[in-house]
């Protein structure tokens, strides 16, 4: 502690710590984009204008200012979430369903930013993947052995005009479909992993992990939700390999393919639906890191930390309740009188 006065060097706001997570979310964009075309940007100019014009619509209805609420950039880290997590040549019904819950369901009508119990993309991509399962798993595929990239404009006419006469290759499963259809199909794992699935997911994963490493050093989030969900993911992933080798993958597959990274550095560490104490955000991080590898491999769905986190967000204040630090004067274990 240092002696007053005491000056604040740089100021820290909601619209500030926005753009920096969306500046955070761009290394992995760009990779997206590199790896499987522009449509990326489709979906997050789509996701963005959704998200805008639904939040105005709230706030005018509820009577609330629009520029405040607008401008503090928390319905554009919403809109970039979903987009990311959701097929980028999706159609733009898809896109608009899962906004419509994500902004004026899970947000709004639980009182707006600060007051929803559970993360609003996740919602948005648990409704869509929950009702439309066929179009969420349509995504951006390859033709022969070389990716197919689609530019801007083809990008826009599939998602607005739907695919047409263009390649049926615009769509493939992802590692982690495939990986379940081949187990459940009475394949073995080196069986399973056999086909060509390509390193491109690997490489969009790494650079979020890098978008989250640079998050932490500018201390917008702490180490302990992300290192706690990534560990407890290996570890039960690892745990149930050696269990049965032939029928579950490592950590490294479970850590570098799916929402692993995504979900570890941009929503376990949401500090409005997670926990907010220190130990509170690793028990969260940590049961919803074994919740993703349990329900990846025992559930009906290929990825599982939409639903992990979800369902972590229902315990978080239960957790925050009893993992309050000690308070300043009095012992470890008693709680300050009202």
């Amino acid at each position: 502690m240092t002696g007053s006065p005491f000056i604040q060097r740089e100021r820290n706001s909601v619209q500030r710590t926005m753009f920096k997570v969306l500046l955070a979310l761009i290394p992995g964009v760009a990779a997206h984009m590199l790896f499987f075309g522009p449509g990326i940007w489709v979906s997050l100019i789509l996701c963005s204008l959704l998200g805008l014009a639904l939040e105005a619509g709230m706030l005018t209805l509820r009577r609330y200012p629009l520029r405040p609420f607008l401008s503090d950039g928390s319905v554009l880290v919403t809109a970039w979430l979903l987009a990311l997590s959701l097929p980028t040549l999706a159609p733009w019904w898809l896109y608009t369903v899962g906004m419509v819950f994500a902004v004026v369901v899970a947000k709004h009508m639980y009182g707006g930013l600060g007051q929803n119990p559970f993360n609003p993309a996740m919602v948005g991509y648990a409704v869509l993947i929950v009702s439309f399962p066929v179009q969420m798993t349509h995504w951006p595929g390859l033709i022969g052995h070389v990716p197919h990239t689609p530019d801007f404009l083809e990008s826009f006419m599939v998602v607005f005009a739907g695919p047409g006469n263009l390649p049926d290759a615009y769509t493939m499963a992802t590692p982690l479909d495939d990986l379940k259809t081949q187990i459940r199909s009475g394949k073995t794992l080196l069986d399973s992993l056999g086909m060509p699935i390509g390193a491109n997911g690997q490489m969009v994963a790494i650079m979020f992990l890098f978008g989250g490493i640079a998050l932490m050093i500018k201390r917008i989030i702490t180490w302990h939700a992300p290192v706690a969900f990534l560990l407890a993911l290996a570890c039960t992933a690892w745990v149930l390999q050696m269990l049965d080798p032939g029928h579950h993958a490592g950590p490294i597959f479970h850590l570098l393919y799916g929402g692993a990274m995504l979900g570890a550095f941009f929503i376990a560490t949401d500090p409005v639906s997670g926990c907010s104490t220190p130990l509170g955000k690793l028990i969260f991080a940590g049961l919803a890191g074994f919740l993703t590898v349990i329900i990846r491999t025992y559930g009906n769905y290929p990825d599982g930390v939409a639903f992990a986190i979800l369902l972590m967000n229902i315990a978080a204040p239960f957790i925050d309740a009893y993992t309050q630090p000690r308070v300043f004067g009095h012992r470890r274990g008693k709680r300050r009188q009202p």
